[in-house]
């Protein structure tokens, strides 16, 4: 039977949501813990706008996708799949990062082809694709996603809980998204 294709995002996705935290604390003088019910409250209470953010991204890129750790069983999961499945990183990393980003993906032996927008609006590179099934965190990037009739699988983290739209499917870990796209595949035939 013909592989599906399958879109992967990077951040908080393939890698473990606080990867950003120490560089934050650092940065903003913070002694945050992450836990997923509190995170919401960090950006409230420290006031971040997009901005003061983005400044601060900017500043530890680099260095913060260097380090980032990978969620658990993503690797596992992504081995298996990759039986069935066309992998594809889209991310909405900048262009400047992609040597970084190709090189942690070797080092964690995950690699696949990988696709740098610099930009959320993933839907017009998912298409290209082809994709079936996209694996997001960001939820308004996923709604836009499930308007072009995509299958989103939204990895549940804290700064995403706000919503939980019709359509969209929320997945816990690697174990569920390993899960139904298993189910999806073995449909299909």
């Amino acid at each position: 039977m013909k592989k599906i294709n399958v879109c992967i995002d990077l951040d908080s996705t393939l890698t473990v949501p606080d990867y950003w935290v120490d560089y934050a604390n650092r940065h903003f003088g913070t002694n945050y813990v992450y836990d997923d019910n509190t995170v919401e409250q960090y950006f409230i209470d420290n006031q971040f706008d997009n901005n003061k953010f983005d400044e601060f991204y900017h500043q530890y890129a680099s260095e913060m996708h260097r380090t980032a750790k990978l969620r658990p069983y993503a690797k596992e999961v992504i081995h298996h799949l990759k039986e069935y499945c066309n992998i594809y990183y889209v991310t909405a990393r900048e262009k400047k990062i992609e040597p970084i980003t190709i090189e942690w993906l070797k080092e964690n032996n995950v690699f696949s082809d990988v696709f740098h927008l610099g930009s959320f609006h993933k839907n017009d590179k998912a298409n290209e694709l082809n994709c079936d099934i996209f694996i997001e965190d960001n939820l308004e990037t996923a709604k836009k996603l499930y308007k072009d009739s995509i299958t989103v699988l939204l990895i549940d983290t804290g700064f995403n809980r706000y919503e939980n739209p019709e359509g969209i499917i929320r997945v816990s870990d690697w174990h569920e998204i390993n899960h139904f796209i298993s189910n999806y595949y073995n449909n299909r035939k």
